[in-house]
């Protein structure tokens, strides 16, 4: 496994996001990792990690992340971003409308002991309640 902060950045995205590769999520986060997501949930460790990456795929069908630019130094990252799915599971309290959505977002790493322990992700979640057409006081509800 690299353990340089550009790499680990985009298997994070590439294998793990746009992959679902549970087992590469389980390799590259740390065990203490800290997740707070572009929808705003927080959850901590890899199996938290998973559980939110798999609700995000279940409402979102074709999920992907496209890294537009990528800062980085030793232990730090800095992602620009493009997010994309296809709405197929209650989402903001939304039921699927099958409408492809797409928002821009913005995420943040720390990198410890050759892992990614720190993520915290800001997106456009304005955009994503409008294109689904919800309320701007809608919870987000991932559950398919």
């Amino acid at each position: 496994m690299s353990a340089d902060s550009k790499s680990l950045v985009e298997r994070f995205y590439t294998e793990v996001w746009n992959g679902a590769a549970e087992r590469v999520a389980r390799e590259i986060l740390h065990k203490d990792l800290t997740f707070r997501g572009s929808l705003g949930l927080s959850h901590h460790g890899p199996d938290g990690f998973i559980t939110y990456l798999r609700s995000v795929h279940a409402a979102l069908g074709n999920y992907r992340c496209v890294i537009e630019d990528l800062i980085t130094t030793e232990t730090r990252a800095a992602a620009r971003m493009t997010f994309t799915g296809t709405h197929r599971g209650m989402f903001f309290g939304v039921a699927p409308t099958g409408r492809q959505i797409t928002w821009a977002g913005a995420a943040f790493f720390t990198i410890a002991d050759a892992r990614i322990i720190d993520i915290w992700v800001l997106g456009d979640v304005d955009s994503v309640k409008e294109q689904l057409g919800a309320a701007s006081s809608a919870s987000l509800n991932a559950e398919s």
